[in-house]
């Protein structure tokens, strides 16, 4: 990948193959080529077989985020939640080996750092503060404590799992959250909040570097939400059916 080249950035999709057909397709309108994961690849109550089978063959640089990483740890407590068995089974040997392989943490062209939370927590929020049960701004002071030193000759951070888009620059850093592909809202309890996007879109973002740094763009996708709600009702999640049909939580 050269340095003129935009790159199109995913996170979070979630087994929503739907979701992940619309934005490639979308993209490909627009002439992209490049392409970056940040994790949170498979889990999820809709179509990780679907997700795999799409993804297997493309050239696209991925971490693994925390909910790919349970998929492939021998954890006593998760050994026999349904949901992880179905993905398990969905994505079979090959898609687990791949999982396998994937890094935490990425670094292109020596200035682009993929991260899926932070560079040393996978279930950390970069740039939110949930405390109040909604996501806050997180100060510059708080960003590059949890990035330092491993963004040190970095330009551009990639990160994900909040589900939320967003950016910021932080001393000569930009720092961009895609948002989701595959799921637009949900809720936590570590601590009690909600991510709400506020509508049912596919969402991912195109980082082109320009004279000032890194131009974002960030892109709202239509697709069949419908379906894919249908499916998580299928699978007895009404809690994912409400979110991927509204975007609210």
């Amino acid at each position: 990948m050269t340095k003129q080249q935009p790159l199109a950035v995913l996170a979070d999709i979630h087994g929503n193959s739907l979701a992940l057909e619309a934005v490639l397709a979308d993209a490909a309108r627009r002439g992209l080529t490049r392409f970056a994961n940040l994790g949170d690849t498979f889990y999820g109550p809709l179509d990780p077989a679907g997700t795999w089978s799409i993804l297997k063959d493309m050239d696209m640089p991925t971490i693994r985020g925390n909910q790919d990483r349970i998929l492939i740890e021998d954890n006593p407590d998760q050994k026999n939640a349904p949901a992880l068995q179905a993905a398990r089974t969905a994505l079979g040997n090959k898609g687990l080996t791949w999982l396998e392989t994937l890094p935490p943490t990425l670094v292109l062209n020596e200035t682009i750092l993929l991260c899926h939370g932070t560079p040393e927590s996978d279930t950390t929020y970069l740039l939110e503060d949930v405390a109040t049960g909604l996501p806050l701004p997180r100060s510059c002071i708080d960003i590059l404590d949890d990035l330092m030193p491993t963004a040190r000759d970095c330009t551009l951070v990639l990160t994900g799992h909040s589900h939320h888009a967003g950016m910021v620059s932080c001393q000569g850093r930009t720092i961009v959250n895609p948002g989701s592909v595959g799921l637009p809202a949900y809720d936590d309890d570590t601590p009690p909040h909600k991510m709400i996007s506020g509508s049912p879109h596919a969402r991912y973002a195109i980082l082109t570097p320009d004279s000032a740094g890194w131009k974002t763009e960030f892109i709202e996708v239509e697709y069949d939400w419908e379906a894919a709600s249908r499916l998580a009702q299928a699978n007895k999640r009404e809690d994912w059916a409400r979110w991927l049909l509204t975007g609210q939580a």
